[in-house]
């Protein structure tokens, strides 16, 4: 038996006592949005609600709520709860009235008219009052006409309740639920200084809203962090939205402020916003000017060819408040642009993870045209079963106008000793190397280095 079937029953049981309350009146609504799809929504309502047993509804839920999730607050107990969303459509409509009469009316009003047998599609079969049957493979120069809708269809997905209320009157009720359809992610936009030195950045939310309800002057929160969601049924959700009290503000550009909470961070809108079904709305997040950054070209080595290497064009920036920054970067995508003389151009793009405060934050720009890498292995020995001597030639060509520093990386595996390197070098880590070569404008340099391999 159904939980349909079953509240129907409970509630003829108490007939005698049962009210069906009005439309509530929504006094406040708080949105806060996960990026990972999720989003809770506290509503609180004001019910004309009677002594005793009786039911109340909340319609204009969200389409995708997760009716698990779902917690009432109010002054009594919730008997039991259900979740009608059986809502109207033309097939539904046609299924609930088989067996029953319907009436097609066509393009010059010809009026067909009989029991409804079977509805499949846009095919009909009906039968007619001498007992005949007509059957139209296709309905399109049709409408249909039905004498009523369906009790046990709705046009907006419901939630009922039937509750025991110690008094009569008003009452504030506050429902709480999770929700699938709701998202956002974070969008940059940096432009580089003149020499590369300092730049500009300003950060934009985008809200999604594909929950199927709309949030009218609704308290807005974006919760930035890898929340872990279990979905034991692929459909259930595991936040707790109870946890959602904080505390210690920053407040940022635009009239948002930033919460620490739990391992997260909240992003909280001052004021409030209408929260639109499929629509996607933007808002400020915050402005930074002249953060000072540290351009790079790097080569990745590893392909001893012989042909011209790509060189990636690096910026990196670090999230400091002396540099005019310090705040918790939420994921998002970052695009670049920079002046040519006459306007703005786009020079590249990259994504930035969730980044804490005092971080450092590194964005691919792009391959440089003007410097390329050429690698060649100059001589591969095997000394011993066990020891191996390989060296290698790097040409570094460059040119530009300026004199540029190229971060040269190798990964070399384990077990390695440079035995002989013509410019210094950092380690890394016990498999990395950065050789740091200067090339001069319009000119190359080129470094030589010599790997023993000694296997255990």
């Amino acid at each position: 038996m159904n939980r349909r079937i079953c509240f129907f029953l409970l509630t003829s049981l108490v007939a005698l006592n049962l009210t069906y309350s009005q439309e509530a009146v929504r006094k406040s609504v708080a949105v806060t949005v996960y990026n990972t799809n999720l989003g809770v929504v506290k509503d609180l309502r004001s019910f004309d609600i009677t002594k005793g047993t009786s039911t109340i509804s909340l319609t204009d839920v969200a389409e995708f709520i997760d009716p698990t999730s779902v917690h009432i607050k109010f002054n009594g107990e919730a008997l039991e709860q259900n979740y009608k969303y059986d809502l109207v459509s033309l097939d539904k409509i046609l299924q609930k009235y088989i067996d029953k009469n319907v009436q097609l009316i066509g393009e010059k009003d010809e009026l067909l008219e009989g029991k409804l047998l079977s509805s499949r599609g846009n095919q009909i079969v009906l039968q007619k009052k001498d007992g005949g049957l007509l059957m139209l493979p296709s309905t399109a120069k049709y409408r249909i006409s039905v004498n009523s809708l369906p009790d046990e269809l709705i046009t907006r997905p419901t939630l009922v309740w039937l509750i025991n209320s110690p008094s009569s009157g008003k009452q504030d009720v506050e429902v709480s639920y999770q929700t699938a359809g709701l998202n956002w992610h974070a969008e940059y936009v940096a432009v580089l200084n003149k020499d590369d030195s300092k730049m500009d950045i300003n950060s934009w939310v985008s809200v999604e809203n594909n929950s199927g309800a709309t949030y009218k002057d609704a308290k807005l929160k974006l919760v930035a962090g890898d929340v872990n969601i279990v979905k034991p049924r692929g459909d259930n959700y595991g936040v707790d939205y109870s946890l959602l009290e904080v505390s210690s503000t920053k407040k940022m550009a635009k009239g948002f402020v930033e919460n620490p909470f739990f391992e997260y961070h909240i992003y909280e809108l001052q004021n409030p916003t209408t929260i639109a079904q499929a629509e996607t709305k933007q808002i400020s997040l915050f402005e930074a000017a002249n953060i000072k950054v540290n351009k790079k070209y790097i080569y990745k080595s590893g392909n001893a060819s012989g042909q011209p290497q790509k060189i990636s064009v690096m910026v990196e920036f670090e999230n400091k408040e002396e540099n005019n920054l310090g705040i918790p970067m939420p994921k998002g995508k970052v695009r670049i642009y920079k002046a040519d003389g006459k306007s703005l151009e786009f020079a590249g793009e990259d994504m930035v993870d969730h980044t804490p405060k005092n971080e450092k934050v590194k964005l691919k720009i792009g391959d440089a045209f003007d410097v390329t890498a050429e690698e060649i292995q100059t001589d591969n020995k095997q000394i011993t079963s066990k020891v191996s001597e390989q060296s290698y030639k790097i040409t570094l060509k460059n040119r530009k106008d300026e004199n540029i520093v190229v971060d040269v990386e190798r990964n070399l595996g384990q077990f390695w000793e440079i035995t002989d390197a013509s410019s210094e070098y950092v380690k890394k880590d016990s498999q990395n190397i950065t050789f740091k070569i200067p090339v001069k404008k319009d000119s190359e340099a080129v470094i030589t280095f010599t790997v023993k391999y000694s296997y255990q």
